[in-house]
């Protein structure tokens, strides 16, 4: 008995000191680590945090190399860290890295469900409230968003991110009224950043507000050093509404040469430039800006109508008339139900055509 005593008492002995080194090998690392987050040296800290993890996971050392992961940019790892920790364990600090962790690595779902359980516990948290607001806006749930948008303004009508969380999310659903309205409010708070007096411009647009769109989207396209080209565009577009011709015309060959090659966007530019130079009794340069608008949209059928009558009436270029209502008669006898504008073009076009080759018959008779 004596003997297996002993024996027992050896192997405690062994197992003390073992337990004792793995502890102080533990507190080590996370002290050298802690002091290196310190340093802004998550290179180093990264190394000490990983050993201290395999020999302990508890939360408060999981916490700690997910910190220095999300430091890192890390986002994936982060949330795989945190994600297993009970709600009630993570510090507000831990919470926030892990939804932010999935709105960078742009998983949206997953976000909007973390996001949402932290608004829970903490709902004066501005940050999140409008990632959270705009993130079920970009989800097809903007109504959903903008509760906890304006359950926060209840509170808190001068945080500047959950304003134009909201604004966007107005945007988004496109109720233009409403969203003109706090991009206005934030505009007053002088929120002047590219993003709200574009978007503000762009409402005011919509609601027929042509004056106020202008002036917001001047500031808006100087505040991107006249680069945007969409802004370009949607300010030419204004400013021929508002009948500021040549001004208008500038943007739209500005915004021309900012985004070529788009079709799509080309395609308005050179319509509303063709529309511009015609207003503007430059009906040369309007009917190239209406060939360069065929060459993006050929089946543009009311702009072979537009481009002979400039010749037929206006140039007086008998043979470009001619060719240019023959293009349109061809392009229009194809289309499936006709508009009654459309047929009453056609109708003119055909007239046109029999006159000039009723003057082409008189010509050949006289020679």
């Amino acid at each position: 008995m004596k003997l297996v005593l002993t024996f027992i008492t050896l192997a405690l002995l062994a197992v003390s000191p073992v337990r004792g080194e793995v502890a102080d090998s533990l507190k080590n690392c996370v002290q050298a680590g802690d002091s290196c987050m310190q340093e802004f040296n998550t290179f180093e800290a990264l190394k000490y945090y990983r050993k201290a993890y395999e020999l302990s996971n508890v939360v408060g050392i999981r916490t700690k190399l997910a910190d220095c992961f999300y430091k890192r940019a890390n986002y994936r790892q982060t949330a795989e860290l945190l994600k297993s920790v009970p709600e009630d364990s993570l510090s507000h600090n831990a919470f926030r890295q892990l939804a932010l962790s999935y709105q960078k690595q742009g998983d949206l779902d997953s976000y909007i469900y973390w996001a949402t359980q932290l608004v829970e516990r903490y709902p004066m948290d501005g940050e999140i409230v409008a990632g959270l607001t705009l993130a079920l806006a970009q989800n097809n749930q903007p109504d959903k968003g903008l509760i906890y948008g304006l359950n926060y303004s209840l509170h808190d009508m001068n945080n500047v991110l959950v304003n134009r969380a909201v604004a966007d999310a107005y945007f988004l659903n496109r109720d233009f009224s409403a969203a003109s309205v706090w991009y206005e409010g934030l505009m007053q708070q002088g929120d002047s950043t590219f993003n709200t007096l574009y978007s503000a411009g762009m409402c005011y647009s919509q609601t027929g507000s042509l004056e106020r769109a202008y002036q917001c989207l001047k500031l808006a396209f100087l505040t991107s050093g006249m680069q945007h080209y969409g802004c370009a565009y949607r300010l030419g577009v204004v400013c021929v509404d508002t009948q500021r011709y040549p001004e208008g015309l500038s943007y739209l060959a500005l915004a021309k040469e900012l985004m070529r090659p788009d079709t799509t966007i080309m395609k308005a530019i050179t319509l509303s430039e063709g529309e511009g130079y015609y207003l503007t009794h430059h009906y040369e340069e309007a009917v190239a800006a209406w060939k360069e608008h065929l060459s993006y949209n050929p089946s543009s059928v009311a702009t072979y109508y537009n481009i002979a009558n400039a010749y037929c009436y206006l140039i007086k270029d008998e043979e470009q008339a001619k060719s240019y209502y023959q293009l349109f008669v061809e392009k229009a006898a194809v289309l499936e139900n006709p508009t009654k504008q459309l047929i009453e073009m056609l109708e003119k076009a055909k007239e046109m055509l029999r006159v000039y080759e009723q003057r082409e018959k008189y010509r050949a008779k006289r020679k």
